[in-house]
Formats: C-alpha cells, sequence, structure tokens
C-alpha cells in the first residue's frame, strides 16, 4: 500500500521514461501476441488494415476491442458499440482514481498526455514500482508507450497474416491475454490481505456475469472489489 502525503513530489525525467519501457517490454511481447489475435479476428470480421489499425490507435483498450468485435456486423449498430465500449472501459476511472494523487504534482498538460496510453498493464506495472519507491511519473509514460507500440504493430501484423491463421486458439494465442492478467495481479499482489478484495471482486464478477447480461460485470466487479479494499483498510 503506497501512502501519499504532502511531501512526496513526482519526478518526470527521460531516466523515469526509459525505466518504463524496460521493465515493461516484457509484458509488451505478451500484448503483441494477443494483438495478433485480434488482428486476425478484426480481419475475419470484415475489417481492413487501416480501420482495425485505427480502432487499436484511437481505442488502445484491449478488452473493449475484442467485445466490440462481436457487434461488427452490418448495419453497424453504432449505439450499441459506443455503450459497450464506455461499459467495458469504465475500470480507467478506478485506474486514474488510484494514481490521482501522484500525478496531481504534475502540469496538466503532462498528465492528460500521458494518460492517454493509460491502460491494464501499464497501471499494473506503474503501482508496483510506486510501491517500490519508484517516483518518477515518467514512467507511466515510457510503460505506456512500449504497450501503445507492441499493440499498433500486432494488430497490422495480425490483419496482413489473418489469412493463415483461421483460428488463433489452436496455437494457444486466446491464452496471452489470461496469461498477461495473471503475471499482473501476481507483480501487484501486495500478501493475504490483498485475498479479500481480489476475492470480493472476483466473485461478485462471477455472480453478475450470470445475473446481468452484457459487460456490466466488470464494473460491478471491479467497484465492489475497490470498497472491499477501502474498508479493509480502514478497519483492519
Amino acid at each position: 500500500m503506497v501512502e501519499d502525503n504532502e511531501s512526496e513530489r513526482a519526478e518526470f525525467s527521460r531516466k523515469g521514461l526509459g525505466a518504463g519501457v524496460r521493465q515493461s517490454t516484457p509484458i509488451a511481447l505478451g500484448v503483441f501476441t494477443y494483438g495478433i489475435v485480434f488482428g486476425v479476428l478484426a480481419r475475419q470480421s470484415s475489417l481492413g488494415l487501416s480501420e482495425a489499425v485505427l480502432m487499436s490507435a484511437s481505442v488502445f483498450a484491449a478488452s473493449a476491442q475484442f467485445v466490440v468485435l462481436d457487434l461488427w456486423k452490418s448495419p453497424l449498430p453504432v449505439i450499441a458499440i459506443v455503450v459497450t465500449t464506455v461499459a467495458v472501459n469504465l475500470r480507467h476511472l478506478l485506474m486514474g482514481a488510484s494514481i490521482q494523487p501522484w500525478l496531481k504534482r504534475l502540469t496538466p498538460r503532462k498528465t492528460y498526455g500521458m494518460l492517454y496510453f493509460l491502460n491494464d498493464e501499464s497501471w499494473g506495472l506503474t503501482m508496483r514500482a510506486r510501491s517500490n519507491g519508484e517516483n518518477d511519473a515518467a514512467f507511466l509514460l515510457g510503460s505506456g508507450l512500449i504497450v501503445f507500440i507492441a499493440w499498433i504493430s500486432s494488430t497490422a501484423l495480425g490483419v496482413s497474416i489473418g489469412g493463415l491463421i483461421q483460428n488463433p486458439a489452436r496455437y494457444g494465442l486466446d491464452m496471452a491475454f489470461i496469461a498477461v492478467c495473471i503475471a499482473l495481479l501476481a507483480g501487484v499482489w501486495d500478501g493475504r490481505e490483498d485475498a479479500v478484495p481480489v476475492g470480493i471482486a472476483a466473485l461478485v464478477a462471477l455472480v453478475s456475469s450470470v445475473v446481468v447480461s452484457g459487460n456490466w460485470y466488470i464494473i460491478v466487479g471491479g467497484l465492489t472489489g475497490s470498497i472491499a479494499g477501502v474498508v479493509r483498510d480502514e478497519y483492519v
């Protein structure tokens, strides 16, 4: 758990940027793997190279993009796609709130420009780095940039070779996203105390996925786990 105080000052330097790139490269390789899967599936959904790359560059959210591919049919259900994307990406509110005490000491130009590259993987690595004493906010930018590059390039590659890979699951590529998430969880795990909010979030998300239609279980599980974490910190 990282304690925030008024004396903490976040730095922003090339050194932090480089650290973010170096420490995030292994994760970026995992992102590259399931980015290929997205590219293959995008091609199967009749998206061209430019369309798939534009989606990855503008949305930059793997889970939302995979969900949207299931909706990508003619006529295009624009409203459903927008609502689904917003619902799945609401977790970014939680991620942003968790790093806000750190970033509020930076200028708005640096903060908002950097947050464009915020993603699950970079957030997890940044939280771990910060808990280990990292005080350079450029770490998040470096991490986000290398993941962004991996995502865009792998999307393009996936679309290009999509005709050669009809079924990504046959090669185990569908497990890459899950593997990266497990690696992130292991990286930010802070002992047995984390079992309570994580366990509650997982259970609530699982139940919600059965009871509530759509992808709202992501938000419900995330919010419930966050509340459980707050209660844990308050009374434990």
